[in-house]
């Protein structure tokens, strides 16, 4: 599989609209969707099939392999990077459900914030002692609370991204007369296409993971289309006009490497809480510990049966094997319900519960070796249904779960 990443940058307001039942205003997501990214290109596609530009398009072969075969391609989401980061990125990742910021001043601390920090590995120390755990802030000992953001690591700097919005006005028109028609007024909210008096455009990225025999024919799709795309609704109206430039990506994910780091930084914390005493239980030393991050909304199914947790035996039939030493440690999830538009049937998608991105589950293993080259396949892949559309992505060991409260960033 090839990794080709998307920069997509916004030339008009973008109108990626989020579900919601009732109400007479469009709201916006944070981010771009990856099922509209895939729209936008399949839409592109299905125009220009049978077309001599393309070799996509013709005779319907590879537009099968990329969106109707068993193993599609994946479009992930695409988040928002923050302007004043004017150089390339490795990356933009959702904070973990664990971390924790100053309650009265939340941030990183070059977002002018008191600081971040995790809490995962912590509450594990102190449930295994027999502690409570009850953090404040370590710059002015003051309340915390979870904090959530996209973010990225540059120079040993945490960088948060925000997007910015408004609100457009608009009034329908009578079909018959050509004049607003009365008592219907409603708004839609938009994301911005740039900040700072329209100084500093808005980009985005994403990924999409393609079969390897057509990673360089849609990576060249669609940079010749690059001012092509249109994104989200209202595009009739002069919104969701984009920009898109394709690169592949020939750097993997040092999953192997994280892991260990994360395994190294958790045996020696817990060797930290002994000053505390002993523990109820001494920490196996054949076990191996790893963490799955939720980095988009997931679907997740147990036996027919939707749920925001991801079991040891559901990560197991995600790998098709079987391991009675995996065991789930701890989950942090929260849920909501997201909808949608099928602009091909022109019908409304089903009303799905979603776990929330950013959740995080920690499992541990006596056989490393064999899931070593599961979660790799896994973070490339997704979990749960509907990843060709940007559910379920996963990041595994994120690095930020090694920050602790004493070296908030």
């Amino acid at each position: 599989m090839k990794r080709i990443r998307l920069e997509i940058k916004a030339l008009s307001p973008l109108a990626i609209g989020r579900q919601k039942p009732g109400g007479s205003v469009s709201e916006a997501d944070d981010y771009i969707p990856g099922s509209v990214i895939r729209g936008a290109i399949a839409s592109q596609l299905l125009r220009l099939s049978g077309h001599q530009s393309t070799n996509l398009a013709e005779n319907g072969g590879d537009f099968q392999s990329l969106f109707l075969s068993d193993t599609p391609a994946i479009f992930q989401n695409a988040y928002l990077v923050n302007p004043d980061i004017n150089r390339r990125i490795d990356g933009i990742w959702v904070l973990p459900a664990t971390a924790l910021s100053s309650k009265t001043k939340p941030g990183f601390t070059i977002d002018k914030g008191k600081g971040v920090f995790d809490t995962l590995i912590d509450r594990f120390c102190a449930e295994c002692y027999g502690h409570l755990y009850d953090p404040i802030s370590p710059n002015d000992g003051g309340r915390v609370e979870p904090y959530t953001c996209f973010y990225t690591q540059v120079g040993g700097n945490y960088y948060s991204h925000s997007v910015s919005k408004r609100l457009l006005t608009r009034v329908g028109i009578n079909r018959r007369r050509g004049t607003a028609e009365e008592q219907i007024l409603y708004g839609i909210e938009v994301l911005n296409e740039s900040q700072d008096k329209k100084q500093k455009p808005i980009r985005y990225y994403g990924l999409v993971i393609v079969p390897d025999n057509l990673g360089d024919a849609l990576c060249q799709f669609i940079n010749d289309l690059r001012e092509d795309f249109r994104l989200g609704g209202s595009t009739s109206r002069g919104l969701g006009k984009v920009e898109i430039t394709a690169k592949i990506v020939e750097s993997k994910p040092q999953i192997k490497t994280r892991i260990e780091q994360f395994n190294a930084k958790f045996k020696k914390r817990w060797g930290e809480w002994k000053i505390f005493g002993n523990p109820n239980e001494e920490l196996a030393g054949d076990r191996t510990y790893f963490t799955i991050d939720l980095q988009s909304d997931a679907i997740l199914t147990e036996q027919w049966r939707r749920t925001t947790v991801i079991s040891p035996e559901m990560l197991c039939q995600f790998a098709g094997v079987t391991d009675s030493s995996l065991q789930l440690h701890a989950a942090y999830s929260s849920y909501d319900y997201r909808s949608g538009w099928n602009t091909a049937w022109g019908l409304m998608k089903d009303v799905e519960l979603i776990t929330n991105k950013g959740a995080v589950y920690l499992f541990s293993t006596t056989q490393q070796d064999t899931w070593l080259k599961i979660v790799e396949y896994r973070e490339l892949r997704g979990v749960g249904e509907r990843t060709c559309e940007g559910f379920g992505q996963i990041k595994i060991c994120n690095e930020f779960h090694t920050v602790f409260r004493e070296d908030a960033v």
